[in-house]
């Protein structure tokens, strides 16, 4: 079978390899669509702290059901999306229902090798049936979910003003749930052609350069007071530090970017709005419910996202291509 490897940072190149044997508790699945993240581009910069090459990357994916174990309720062809995160399903996280920080966890495309590839087989219990979602919108899901899950981490509800700093997919998908769940968003990022689709396209209610004068347009945006809850999905130690600062008092915090550096903040203004400070790793099974649920009510604007498309057997080219800012990626989906 092709597959597609990242052989160190910056080279890609397109292999043969022997097509993966399915274990008894395993579906084999035919890939027919992958998302590329932000995470791939990490890996392809040599920017990802979790990372050991060679790897073939691809975590965002969808497929066809090629064999499937007996009792599984799952058929040869069906159309299903894969849940990236194999967990182990025994450690102290997983026994209290984190499997999204399972201590042992492997993310396929990060920790070992993933869906850049005609086939991929999966445990059983990664493999879900897409239902009436179209296979390629399928393959945007998992990055989808990554935002539903930082909302969820921060307890948005209508009464909240939520700021959501870096309008990359990931920022975007939390605008998308946000607004789901009646909140009043803004949105920050230095990139205007960014801020104007988070605004049209998404329905932010409010956007804002990541300038040296955005510390006072939030002054006035928010009476002096700050945002309820700030979502950080910059990918940038800067920026993190920096939104410590638009903090209401009460307010939470919720970092789903993740840095090989340290963060620092000010504890004196930390503690004196006694603040919440949250984590956001992955996405839970509820939180994929939530997506396919928010996708089937006509809410999330799939074809908008999905700006760029192409071949895997192109990838290689396409990789260096979509990676420059002016290309305007928001979401690209390659056709296995």
């Amino acid at each position: 079978m092709k597959a597609l490897l990242c052989d160190e940072p910056g080279r890609l190149t397109l292999v043969h390899r022997p097509m993966p044997v399915r274990a008894q508790d395993e579906v084999l699945v035919r890939i027919r669509h992958v998302g590329i993240c932000g995470t791939d581009f990490h890996i392809y910069a040599g920017k990802h702290p979790f990372l050991e090459y060679p790897r073939v990357m691809g975590h965002e994916l969808s497929g066809t059901v090629e064999e499937a174990p007996e009792g599984s309720g799952l058929a040869a062809g069906q159309p299903v999306y894969i849940v990236p995160y194999l967990s182990c399903g025994h450690c102290h996280a997983c026994s209290k229902g984190l499997t999204n920080a399972c201590q042992n966890i492997r993310v396929l495309g990060v920790h070992c090798d993933g869906g850049m590839a005609e086939y991929l087989s999966v445990p059983v219990r990664n493999v879900v049936p897409t239902g009436k979602i179209a296979l390629e919108d399928a393959a945007m899901i998992e990055f989808l979910a990554i935002g539903a899950h930082g909302v969820k981490r921060g307890g948005i509800t209508a009464a909240d003003r939520v700021l959501v700093t870096g309008a990359g997919p990931i920022g975007m998908s939390a605008i998308i749930f946000a607004k789901a769940r009646g909140a009043e968003v803004a949105v920050m990022d230095t990139r205007e052609d960014r801020l104007a689709f988070a605004a049209e396209g998404l329905g932010a209610d409010y956007t804002l350069m990541a300038d040296a004068d955005a510390d006072a347009a939030i002054a006035r945006l928010t009476e002096g007071n700050g945002f309820d809850v700030v979502i950080d999905a910059t990918g940038n130690a800067g920026p993190m530090q920096r939104g410590f600062a638009f903090l209401a008092h009460g307010a939470r915090y919720v970092l789903l970017s993740v840095v090989r550096s340290d963060i620092t903040f000010a504890d004196p203004e930390f503690h004196k709005r006694e603040a919440t400070l949250f984590a956001s790793r992955n996405a839970q099974p509820d939180d994929f419910a939530e997506v396919v649920r928010q996708m089937e009510a006509g809410n999330v604007p799939t074809r908008a996202l999905n700006t760029h498309t192409g071949r895997l057997s192109d990838a290689v080219s396409l990789f260096t291509e979509w990676s420059r800012p002016e290309a305007g990626v928001i979401k690209a989906i390659l056709e296995v």
